[in-house]
């Protein structure tokens, strides 16, 4: 015969809500990869534009594109990487409560992030109009900024809420530059080291840490 469910006390529940507030755990090895080898990856292929755009850089078209779609894959051949070894460790991030509201809210986020992305491409290439499709990237940093506010509101650390800042400044600047190519290229720059691959590389250790 079954044994009866023992029924929630205060307790329980109080540390149920302690578990939100105060977090822990492991975050995802994906979700730190995508920060960390993204935020590398593409702040050096801004890079690569601002040299092309500065005339340093003058390779033949077809170079260009190897470039572009080099940095693409080398980012997805990392992320499948990372994929491969959560399955591995089981899913470290499937724990406390807050690790997995964390895990869910960046899980939105990339959702939302395509969605953008393949409504402003669409525009862009109906209108014939580029500065169409440089919105999106305005649109992700506010998006990526709204789910650091989540992260910093579950763990409270002060780095999360910093990045969550930096992203709504970014996306703004992003957005009133879009006609200004070079401010919209160091923008877009140093947005991309600071608030992805340094945000990464903190989520990457605490990725590779043992659990307590």
């Amino acid at each position: 015969m079954p044994a009866t469910p023992r029924p929630h006390s205060p307790e329980d529940d109080l540390a149920f809500l302690r578990a939100i507030v105060e977090g822990g755990g492991r975050p995802p090895m994906t979700l730190a990869v995508c920060y960390l080898a993204g935020g590398l990856l593409y702040g050096l292929q801004c890079l690569f534009h601002v040299g092309q755009a500065t005339g340093l850089i003058r390779w033949p078209d077809l170079a260009n594109l190897a470039v572009v779609v080099g940095i693409s894959a080398t980012f997805l051949a990392i992320l499948t990487w990372a994929i491969l070894r959560d399955r591995k460790d089981g899913g470290a991030h499937r724990g406390p409560t807050a690790s997995r509201t964390l895990s869910a809210a960046f899980s939105a986020t990339g959702m939302a992030n395509l969605a953008v992305i393949i409504v402003f491409g669409v525009g862009a290439w109906r209108d014939g109009d580029f500065a169409i499709w440089l919105y999106y990237a305005s649109i992700v940093f506010a998006l990526q900024a709204a789910a650091w506010f989540v992260a910093w509101t579950l763990k409270k650390k002060g780095w999360m809420l910093a990045t969550a800042l930096g992203g709504w400044v970014t996306a703004v600047a992003l957005g009133v530059t879009v006609r200004e190519p070079m401010i919209y290229l160091g923008i877009c720059t140093i947005a991309l080291f600071l608030l992805f691959a340094l945000p990464g590389w903190i989520l990457f250790n605490d990725a590779r840490s043992k659990p307590a």
